[in-house]
């Protein structure tokens, strides 16, 4: 969805969310103005070997052909937080919601304090660069300095992803880059209040990232990519030092696959594949604050406590994973690695939605509909999933995909609220679960 239909829907004052993940990964992507992807058809290589290995899914069986080993080391991790630690108070819960982003400012301030109240005290909405575009238009910032204002009211921290939608619109020239870097420095300068801003949307996804292969079955992605960023790094540290710049937003699957029917590169190559493009750049400043990862699970039904350690894909659970990547892909450079701060900014689980519900929503034949699990379980992996991640030492924050379901049922219906905005049975067991970490009420974190 490009910036200008974005900022139309806001200003018309009506809900302009967007669906800025494709959940399932591998080859069956869906568009962010269509759907989530069918979980469970797709299949991810095997990371252990550079041999051919045989991967399964519940529709298929393939042969492929793995990439080489990533050399990694083992990483000394820091102890988890203790039961009195600091991280209590600074670790974020957020909800990813465009709809947040409204004209009218008691639109936008109500759909805010149904976010604060639902227990997130951090939010994030996304701004779509368009080509030759180096600034927001003031119709844009008009809206966002209202969503600005509504979440400074209710004390919640404001980030900003900035993306350019999708593939086609890929800023694919080094000139298009320093547009894009450019239009997201004057995004920072124009609204104080965004504290972070994060550079891009699964660049490791076909849908939103072309050429994904160059010559030979090369990343072409990810060296185009950290160019992007390292642009983008710099305008915006050149306006506001302050500002947090995040990277990565990759996706937890891919096939590594050059000749599939759409390629796509695993968070695991992808991201080692970023630290030889930075290595190879001869860059002597960082690319990032922090890293950013999707970790959907790829079925709602598959609690957030199952790991993948024979594969690439990366979830919650897959954290020793992911710092062994960060520390493969940037030891010794002048990048942070093992150390370096994380961020989940897009999490969901789906419920099903009731009769009583259906007059809300539209699409309604959709078989996305199928991936979803009741309000009990949805709640008790929402609270796992925190559990999780403020245990894991370097992660700073879990952001849950949405506040509010899209009404058209080919989105994504992870919220705590309904369509027509009305709780779900468990919205109350979400917010006591981020109650209990807020007060250290969470179980005692084990060894790291």
């Amino acid at each position: 969805m490009l910036a200008g239909v974005i900022a139309a829907a806001a200003i018309a004052g009506v809900v302009a969310a967007m669906v800025l993940s494709s959940r399932g990964g591998g080859e069956s992507q869906a568009s962010p103005a269509t759907a989530s992807t069918k979980a469970g058809t797709d299949t991810t290589t095997q990371v252990s070997t550079g041999t051919t290995a045989t991967t399964t899914s519940p529709s298929t069986t393939r042969s492929t052909t793995t990439a080489p080993p990533i050399p990694t080391r083992p990483v000394k991790l820091p102890p988890p937080p203790s039961p009195h630690s600091s991280k209590t108070h600074s670790f974020v819960v957020g909800t990813v919601d465009d709809s947040l982003a409204q004209q009218s400012p008691q639109f936008a301030q109500s759909q805010v304090d149904l976010s604060r109240d639902a227990g997130f005290d951090a939010a994030i909405v996304s701004s779509a660069w368009q080509r030759g575009q180096r600034r927001p238009t003031p119709a844009a910032l008009a809206v966002f300095r209202t969503l600005a204002r509504a979440t400074s009211r209710d004390h919640m921290q404001l980030t900003l992803v900035v993306w350019h939608g999708l593939a086609r619109e890929t800023p694919a020239s080094p000139s298009d880059r320093a547009d894009f870097a450019a239009f997201a420095a004057a995004l920072v300068k124009a609204l104080p209040q965004v504290k972070s801003v994060i550079i891009g949307n699964e660049p490791n996804l076909s849908t939103f990232w072309k050429p994904q292969f160059g010559a030979g079955g090369s990343d072409a992605a990810a060296h185009a990519y950290e160019d992007l960023l390292a642009r983008s790094y710099d305008a915006v540290k050149a306006v506001r030092p302050d500002v947090l710049v995040i990277g990565g937003a990759l996706s937890p699957r891919g096939a590594d696959r050059p000749n599939g029917s759409r390629p796509t590169h695993s968070p695991t190559r992808f991201l080692y594949d970023l630290g030889v493009a930075y290595r190879t750049s001869g860059r002597t400043k960082p690319l990032m604050d922090a890293f950013a990862i999707h970790p959907y699970m790829q079925a709602s039904r598959i609690p957030p406590t199952a790991a993948h350690p024979d594969n690439t894909s990366i979830t919650l659970a897959d954290y020793p994973k992911l710092v062994r990547l960060l520390d493969a892909a940037f030891r010794d450079s002048h990048q942070e690695a093992a150390d370096l701060p994380i961020y989940y900014t897009e999490f969901g689980v789906q419920t099903s939605v009731p009769g009583s519900k259906r007059q809300f929503y539209s699409d309604l034949a959709s078989p996305t509909r199928s991936d979803s699990v009741s309000f009990a379980t949805q709640a008790a992996y929402y609270r796992r999933a925190l559990e999780l991640a403020y245990c894991q030492p370097t992660v700073r924050g879990l952001f849950v995909f949405h506040t509010f379901d899209e009404s058209s049922l080919f989105g994504w219906q992870s919220g705590l609220y309904f369509a027509d905005r009305t709780p779900k049975p468990s919205l109350p067991a979400f917010k006591r679960a981020v109650s209990d970490l807020r007060n250290g009420h969470f179980p005692a974190c084990g060894g790291g």
